[in-house]
């Protein structure tokens, strides 16, 4: 399938007026190898491009609002169009129209110093770069291949970020303070060390994934010792690889019974759920939590608990197993009615506080905070 976009005049429009001066200033060819994976905005399939076979696939495929896949399981798997579709996707150039959602969630002024956590393949420091000048620009990547990759990417669009080989979780404080951090990866827990290294009234924006793949874009400004900041609108990234959720085996006997509420209406309900969810339950895991599926589960590795429902037939019956010391189906039941009884308020209504103990999802206001089990 073609691209539905085909040269820089296009990305030129999607970056609009505030970007697209720094859009032309780093080619985003110049951060994307040879062959990699597209994954249109679309919706359509992806796709596999090959510069040295078809020159101008990959061009199209370039300038076109797709995220494109740039490696596969932490680099130990070559990437290959056989491998992409097996692999654990593990870094990729962001599609533009996510990548400028983000910055001008950011909102940089001239003067400022940006913390980038994540560097990629070094687009979006490239961009930024161009906006702020390279020196104003620090980006944080933990895979040192990726960060060697990124390095030759900024060299040839003539750009000079700093760039740290490390892990984005610890920050860089050798840089700090900054006014701005750029987070490109999905992050379940805000580490306070971001909001350390960042001057008070400084913004971070970060994709927040707390329970589930798929989350929402949320924008911290840093006050005395805290940073608090509302949710604007959902997003999906690869999650920070520290804090990727490890699932170790289940302690116990499987303990049987059937549901109280149906699981339908919870997987239908509204995103504001599972941010409520993030509250009162954190550190809990939702998988296979899509809506039309015939079964969803519950993980929280860190007590090796785990919950899994399946429906099937006309007679309504939801089979639930758990097993291990915490009864998380019947957790996530109590959750989704006290969710209800609060009026089932939508994301927008969501917000989180940072602080030196722990992050805070709270209603409203930061005052009204989600009362929750604390993690174990």
């Amino acid at each position: 399938m073609a691209p539905d976009v085909r040269g820089p005049e296009d990305l030129f429009a999607i970056a609009g007026p505030g970007w697209a001066d720094a859009f032309r200033a780093a080619p985003r060819e110049h951060f994307i190898p040879d062959s990699a994976e597209v994954s249109p905005m679309s919706g359509g399939p992806a796709f596999w491009i090959d510069r040295a076979a078809d020159p101008e696939r990959w061009r199209s495929a370039v300038y076109s609002d797709a995220t494109i896949l740039t490696q596969i399981d932490d680099g130990a798997t070559t990437l290959t169009e056989e491998a992409a579709s097996t692999g654990l996707p593990s870094s990729s150039s962001t599609a533009p129209s996510i990548v400028v959602g983000f910055l001008e969630l950011l909102d940089p002024y001239p003067g400022d110093r940006v913390l980038e956590i994540g560097t990629g393949t070094g687009w979006t420091a490239g961009l930024l770069s161009a906006r702020l000048g390279g020196e104003a620009v620090t980006t944080v990547e933990v895979d040192e291949q990726v960060a060697k990759r990124a390095a030759a990417n900024l060299e040839q669009a003539g750009l000079e970020p700093t760039l740290v080989v490390g892990d984005g979780a610890l920050g860089h404080p050798d840089g700090a303070p900054y006014d701005r951090v750029h987070v490109t990866c999905g992050t379940r827990q805000i580490p306070f060390a971001w909001v350390e290294q960042t001057r008070p009234g400084g913004v971070i924006a970060v994709p927040w994934v707390p329970n589930r793949a798929s989350g929402h874009r949320l924008v911290l400004t840093v006050t005395d010792g805290r940073a608090v900041g509302r949710l604007h609108g959902d997003t999906a990234f690869m999650v920070m690889r520290a804090q990727r959720a490890g699932y170790p085996p289940p302690v116990g006997e499987p303990r049987h019974s059937s549901a109280r509420v149906d699981p339908r209406r919870m997987l239908r309900a509204d995103a504001g759920f599972t941010v409520a969810l993030a509250g009162m339950l954190p550190g809990v895991v939702l998988t296979s939590w899509e809506r039309g599926a015939d079964g969803a589960s519950l993980k929280h590795p860190a007590t090796r608990s785990y919950a899994s429902v399946s429906w099937s037939g006309s007679d309504g019956e939801v089979s639930v197993t758990q097993i291990g010391p915490r009864d998380l189906w019947d957790e996530l039941e109590a959750a989704y009615l006290e969710w209800v009884g609060w009026g089932s308020p939508g994301a927008e209504r969501f917000g989180v506080t940072v602080d030196r103990a722990r992050q805070h999802v709270w209603l409203d206001s930061p005052e009204n905070r989600v009362a929750g089990r604390a993690e174990d």
